[in-house]
């Protein structure tokens, strides 16, 4: 008994270093992308935005968050921010924003799905609505590659499961 105390404690101990390197101080305004790539590791992705480079970190499909580091042509950081939030979500002009632009502004997406009725992919991307509910944003593109609608709602893995089926 006493040995599975220990594991849980190690097991715990564990959990939490891994959730803190990945963490960590955010890199400040002004640092050099090496600087940056040196505290947060090697970007998940990299996406062009005009002359500034977008570097994702992303925390996987479970996550619930996206760094984005902005990147200017003089490889100075311009910006780190979460991205994942409902007003970063609230930029994403519908009929406008393509899938680029959504690249661009959030990171990959945590799921895609394909709805064949009505034609439209669907990105979906797991966060915590008002920094509290487990929530899921979801981006529908048309064939084209234009967002045309969003939709948001609770996390399917996160939600308690009530009512007669189990």
């Amino acid at each position: 008994m006493e040995n599975l105390g220990k594991s849980a404690t190690l097991a715990l101990l564990l959990g939490v270093a891994g959730c803190a390197g990945f963490g960590g101080p955010p890199p400040m305004l002004g640092e050099t992308r090496a600087a940056v790539e040196a505290k947060k590791g090697r970007p998940t992705a990299v996406y062009p935005a005009g002359q500034d480079a977008m570097l994702e970190y992303a925390t996987g499909p479970f996550g619930q968050f996206t760094y984005m580091a902005r990147i200017g042509p003089d490889g100075l950081l311009k910006s780190y921010e979460q991205v994942l939030t409902g007003e970063k979500f609230a930029t994403i002009k519908i009929g406008v924003a393509n899938k680029q632009d959504v690249l661009r502004s959030i990171g990959r997406p945590a799921e895609t799905s394909f709805l064949p009725r009505q034609q439209l992919e669907v990105w979906s991307y797991r966060y915590k609505e008002s920094g509290v509910w487990d929530s899921m944003m979801h981006v529908h593109f048309d064939r084209q590659g234009i967002v045309q609608m969003m939709m948001n709602g609770p996390d399917p893995l996160k939600e308690e499961r009530r009512g007669f089926f189990r």
